[in-house]
């Protein structure tokens, strides 16, 4: 996610969030545990690159490990429009059941992935523990994991001193900060800090 808590630009891009080796390791941690994935359609078809990457032998250790994690995991997209899946081990649910994925829970660790079925989670009351991963780039939009759009926005790397761009812990980073988010939702942006 950016600085200003968008997940794509307002082309729907998110070339600026491509992790290096270590934030990618980081991300693989984070998803070994994981037996299913809860998926939107888009987010689908973004991981769905994961079934089969082209040229995988050429790609680093890290690369090879998340295939392998994805490949393991359960997937459940929800969608009112994908006919099929082209995964193994997916499903497809025509609407977000809280009821469905509370009993899910009870069989094994989720993730949510994509901004709108994370909202719909979190309206629900599902998600335990939020992971985010900040890079430091203001982006603006459209899709926003965590607030309201700001008006025109566009895209500007922040001076920062981290010593790897879109660092997931705080090691390397001088200073401090306070992650507020929340899910801007018909009500208007309603605020949580973490």
């Amino acid at each position: 996610m950016s600085i200003d808590g968008y997940v794509a630009d307002e082309r729907g891009n998110f070339d600026w969030a491509a992790p290096d080796d270590e934030v990618h390791r980081f991300v693989n941690d984070l998803a070994r545990p994981v037996g299913t994935y809860l998926l939107g359609r888009r987010m689908y078809e973004t991981l769905l690159y994961w079934e089969n990457p082209p040229d995988l032998d050429a790609e680093p250790p890290v690369i090879h490990d998340f295939a392998a994690i994805w490949r393991a995991a359960s997937k459940v997209v929800y969608s009112t429009t994908l006919d099929k899946v082209e995964s193994a081990r997916t499903r497809i649910e025509r609407s977000f059941d809280p009821a469905a994925v509370s009993r899910m829970k009870q069989e094994g660790d989720l993730t949510v992935g994509g901004p709108h079925l994370a909202a719909e989670a979190i309206r629900a009351g599902l998600v335990d523990d939020f992971q985010l991963i900040v890079v430091p780039v203001v982006v603006g939009g459209p899709t926003g994991a965590s607030a309201p759009r700001p008006g025109a926005g566009g895209r500007a790397a922040l001076p920062g001193r981290c010593g790897t761009p879109a660092l997931p812990h705080a090691r390397k980073c001088q200073g401090s900060a306070e992650v507020t988010a929340g899910v801007a939702g018909e009500e208007g942006f309603e605020p949580s800090t973490f």
